[in-house]
């Protein structure tokens, strides 16, 4: 060979090779990598010795594929239906696909008028459960929302469940979000799903290592996730359960050095048991978007600091909060015994008695002090332990 391929048959070739090689499949990477895409297809059109790698029965396989394949109609047909093929090193390729390695997709079909590589420079995956309860759905769809007013992109991959959730949060939020499917994007599935997977087309991008009209498999659709991982800044679980695919997507997470995030659920219930699993192997608690960026987002974009109400005795002096827990709630109690509980001088737990009958805490009755009715219930509050 005297040089590589142009652009265009570069571009060719491996709209050819999506059709012949399965998304993931490393060997087909490495042959890509080692020996270049021209040659790599010319070895298959020719039918010659198996490629390094493969048995020579899968080597059958392929040179069958092959001698279907039909990139030119396969282009036409993406044209028609307004997709386009976006290949590795070309403007809209997003680079951080790349750590993939070897399985890296041979290039992505997109669907959709937004630049694929700008808006995965601020993308966010929401994965869960297909069968999801609808505390998930709630979750998912609110957090895709958040997400999406505070100028993330929202990446699922276009399923009933979590995804369909995450996917109508972030639009219904007029935001951006990207579905990346397990099969062509010109034929959504599921199909019940047309109408969304449309919409989302519309309003953002839907992407697919597959050529058009291409079906989904249940292997596609676990090699799929790893696109969604890589993709994305982070991936956040909703709710899984032990052998969910969104955990594919979760564990590809963390083998890429990305975040891995998961929401918490009951501990009853089995569709949060994988995310649970998940936080205990070191993924991250989150429970609303403001924790996501935080995460995920650049220096400085903080969740707010979380407490719980402020109560009246929380704005007290700690003296005066001592003194005030060390009356009893029922009865009235002698100055000496209430300084002696809250450990302090008599003069000073009276001191502190008067300025919390001036503050109405507590009423004086004769040489007893009393709480008032109240502050009975603030009494209580200040002595549980926590």
């Amino acid at each position: 060979m005297t040089g590589g391929p142009g652009p265009a048959e570069e571009l060719l070739g491996r709209v050819f090779l999506t059709r012949v090689v399965e998304p993931g499949e490393e060997a087909g990477g490495r042959w890509v990598r080692e020996f270049g895409v021209g040659e790599v297809v010319r070895r298959l059109r020719a039918g010659g010795p198996a490629l390094p790698g493969v048995s020579a029965q899968r080597w059958a396989g392929l040179l069958a594929r092959a001698g279907r394949a039909e990139p030119e109609a396969d282009l036409a047909a993406a044209q028609a239906a307004g997709v386009r093929f976006v290949a590795p090193g070309s403007s809209e390729w997003p680079g951080q696909l790349d750590d993939l390695g070897d399985a890296r997709p041979l290039g992505l079909w997109v669907r959709g008028r937004p630049s694929l590589r700008m808006w995965a420079l601020k993308s966010v995956a929401v994965v869960g459960a297909r069968a999801c309860t609808e505390y998930g759905a709630h979750m998912a769809a609110t957090l895709a929302a958040a997400l999406a007013e505070r100028g993330w992109v929202v990446v699922s991959g276009g399923a009933y469940g979590i995804d369909g959730a995450a996917h109508r949060g972030a639009l219904g939020a007029g935001g951006a979000t990207v579905a990346v499917l397990a099969c062509g994007v010109d034929r959504p599935y599921p199909r019940g799903h047309t109408e969304l997977i449309n919409r989302i087309a519309d309003q953002g991008l839907v992407v697919g290592e597959l050529p058009p009209g291409d079906h989904p498999t249940p292997s596609r659709f676990i090699l799929r996730n790893r696109v969604i991982a890589a993709l994305t800044r982070g991936s956040v679980v909703v709710e899984a359960a032990y052998r969910s695919g969104s955990l594919v997507t979760a564990r590809a997470a963390q083998r890429l050095g990305r975040h891995t995030i998961g929401v918490p659920g009951p501990a009853t219930s089995g569709l949060s048991a994988g995310v649970h699993e998940l936080l205990r192997g070191g993924a991250t608690l989150v429970t609303d978007a403001a924790e996501v960026v935080e995460l995920i987002g650049d220096i400085g974009e903080l969740a707010p600091e979380r407490r719980g109400p402020v109560l009246p005795r929380d704005l007290l002096a700690p003296g005066a909060r001592r003194v005030l827990a060390a009356l009893p709630g029922r009865r009235g109690a002698r100055a000496s015994d209430i300084a002696r509980d809250a450990q302090t001088s008599q003069d000073d737990a009276i001191a502190r008695l008067y300025e919390l009958r001036a503050l109405g805490y507590v009423e004086r009755h004769g040489d007893d002090w009393k709480l008032t009715r109240q502050a009975v219930v603030a009494a209580r509050g200040a002595r549980s332990p926590g």
